[in-house]
């Protein structure tokens, strides 16, 4: 019979445990293309329940506790359930799907965060300029000028007309927070599922497009910061109302990083800087997971007959408030 020495368990230990360091570096440098460029390759998700901006019942404390995050979560799920209805109110109208059609996720960060925001350190997004402010205000009263009598498409928002479902950067929403990366010499693509909208990303340096030219999604110009891909983005536009991020100007600078931490997870953070809406940069930090199934056809507009039938009934109700008036 052998006998069991603690010792040897502890040698066994420190073994184990520089061998899964060295694992682990080996899976990193395994994570390259043909060519040698890290390989960001595949389908990716950037949906959490985790908010943007740290909720004031957690203001100080940057992570939660194990207990603490299992609580949040499941009140957030509770919160978020499209299936807990309120018939015949606008609630529930406005609800819309029931929670079978929601991909928004289910769990917070796994490093129980409170927050997307990691700068400013108390996680909120920086405060906004006055000129910021009047056109979050303006902004908000098209918004609500478009749900009462629109003369036309051009009433509505660039998301309503299916142009595009949300300018750059983009954060996890309700559903559709898929992104696919092709890489090949030279370039990166990424695929957003949501209106299917592709940035090609050319990594020589290139000059940005001249400033006269904007675009929906901007000028995106990448390049490789030892294994982490850094993309600048300048160039966007405000030619239509919801086309830029937030409320901010046309001239918003955004840099992008991209960093493949393992087989499932890429470390994802962005920094916008615009010192016409906000009074310093802020930055965000967010993971984005491998996802189950395959990516699809996002077909938003399939003849858009929502705006059509908005439009009509506008036109109806216009007719109905001519012929209530008086005859003179």
């Amino acid at each position: 019979m052998r006998t069991h020495r603690p010792g040897a368990v502890v040698v066994v230990a420190v073994l184990a445990a520089g061998l899964g360091a060295v694992t682990s570096d080996a899976q990193t440098r395994a994570f390259r293309t043909p060519w040698g460029d890290p390989d960001l390759q595949g389908v990716w998700s950037n949906q959490t329940l985790t908010p943007l901006e740290r909720p004031a019942e957690f203001a100080g404390k940057t992570h939660l506790t194990e207990a603490e995050a299992a609580a949040y979560q499941a009140r957030l799920r509770r919160a978020l359930n499209a299936d807990n209805r309120e018939p015949g109110t606008l609630r529930d109208v406005n609800t819309a799907y029931n929670d079978f059609w929601w991909d928004r996720g289910d769990r917070i960060l796994p490093d129980r965060r409170t927050s997307l925001v990691i700068d400013p350190p108390d996680g909120k997004v920086p405060a906004m300029t006055p000129a910021g402010k009047a056109r979050v205000a303006a902004e908000a009263e098209a918004n609500r000028r478009e749900s009462d009598f629109p003369a036309g498409p051009e009433d509505f928002d660039v998301y309503s007309r299916c142009i595009i479902r949300g300018a750059l950067p983009r954060l996890s929403t309700g559903y559709n927070n898929n992104y696919q990366f092709v890489q090949a010499p030279g370039y990166v693509a990424i695929l957003q599922e949501q209106i299917h909208e592709t940035r090609i990303i050319p990594l020589d340096r290139r000059p940005h497009i001249p400033g006269t030219v904007r675009q929906w999604l901007g000028d995106s110009r990448g390049w490789w910061d030892g294994d982490t891909l850094v993309v600048e983005t300048t160039n966007f536009t405000d030619a239509a109302r919801g086309s830029t991020f937030r409320g901010a100007t046309k001239n918003m600078h955004l840099v992008e990083r991209f960093r493949r931490v393992d087989e499932t997870t890429i470390d994802y953070q962005f920094t916008v800087s615009d010192p016409e809406t906000w009074v310093r940069p802020w930055t965000v930090k967010v993971p984005w997971f491998r996802p189950e199934g395959l990516l699809y056809e996002y077909a938003c507009h399939e003849g858009n007959y929502g705006l059509a039938n908005t439009l009509s009934a506008a036109r109806a109700l216009e007719r109905e408030k001519q012929q209530a008036q008086p005859q003179k």
